[in-house]
């Protein structure tokens, strides 16, 4: 007979895509058209409740068996996946396909506009500083990010935002999985449509604090003429007569003088 389990096991393992509980409920009411009477009878009372709870019963056997898959729950639904320890091999059988690489500043990017989404290129590139165009371009082409419409403020620039493939890359089923989302949502952080800061009035912009004021030059001190001594050295002497000197001293008038 077949069971419910078996029954949801089997479309996990055909589907190429995440199944959603409603989706594998939807599949189930379609195939009681064709079904015996006794499978109807099983299949009747089926409810979505009742398929989550076969998915984590077959999650759970798959990780006590210790299979080489697993049932993970996506953001898109329920997926069989191999285990992430056996990529090496299965990768061989597919060299065609390459992991998305990003780099740093790809990172840092989409960081930004998974915590703050909808956002501006202009406020991605007042929080890092340099311009995003051509890293934002790199996100679009690779569907980390989309366009999410366009911003109420002056020029209408465009907003972006994460995709579904971003949540499925990183293995998340919505953003308030994030690390620290709860908080890093409401950090301050700069915006890029502000209005500039007020500058300072010119007659305060050129205003020195009495801190820096620089010492000012003084002026040479002009110094007081000096008085000349009443004494004059004997060459500015007033002329005298000779004689009134020699008489004075009491020398003869030709000492020293070599009369022939």
């Amino acid at each position: 007979m077949v069971t419910l389990k078996v029954v949801v096991e089997a479309l996990l393992f055909s589907s190429p895509r995440p199944l959603t509980a409603k989706e594998i409920l939807q599949v189930v009411r379609l195939g009681m058209e064709y079904a015996s009477e006794e499978e109807q009878e099983s299949f009747k009372g089926t409810t979505a409740a009742m398929i989550q709870d076969t998915l984590g019963e077959l999650s759970g056997e798959y990780q006590q068996l210790e299979r080489a898959f697993q049932l993970v729950e996506q953001v898109g639904g329920w997926q069989l996946t191999t285990k992430p320890e056996h990529q090496t091999w299965v990768r061989q059988l597919f060299p065609e396909l390459r992991p998305t690489r990003l780099s740093p500043p790809a990172l840092e990017t989409l960081a930004i506009v998974a915590y703050r989404q909808p956002v501006t290129k202009a406020d991605i590139e007042a929080i890092r500083g340099v311009a995003v165009d051509g890293v934002i371009q790199r996100l679009l082409d690779v569907g980390m990010l989309k366009i999410a419409g366009r911003a109420e403020i002056p020029g209408r620039p465009l907003l972006y935002e994460t995709t579904q493939h971003f949540l499925e890359h990183f293995g998340i089923k919505n953003l308030d999985e994030l690390p620290n989302a709860s908080e890093l949502r409401y950090v301050p952080l700069p915006n890029g449509n502000t209005s500039p800061t007020e500058e300072p009035e010119s007659s305060e912009l050129f205003k020195e604090s009495p801190q820096e004021e620089s010492p000012q030059e003084e002026s040479p001190k002009e110094e007081p003429p000096q008085e000349q001594s009443a004494e004059l050295p004997p060459e500015n002497a007033p002329s005298e007569s000779v004689h009134e000197i020699a008489a004075e001293s009491g020398a003869p008038i030709d000492e020293g003088v070599k009369q022939e």
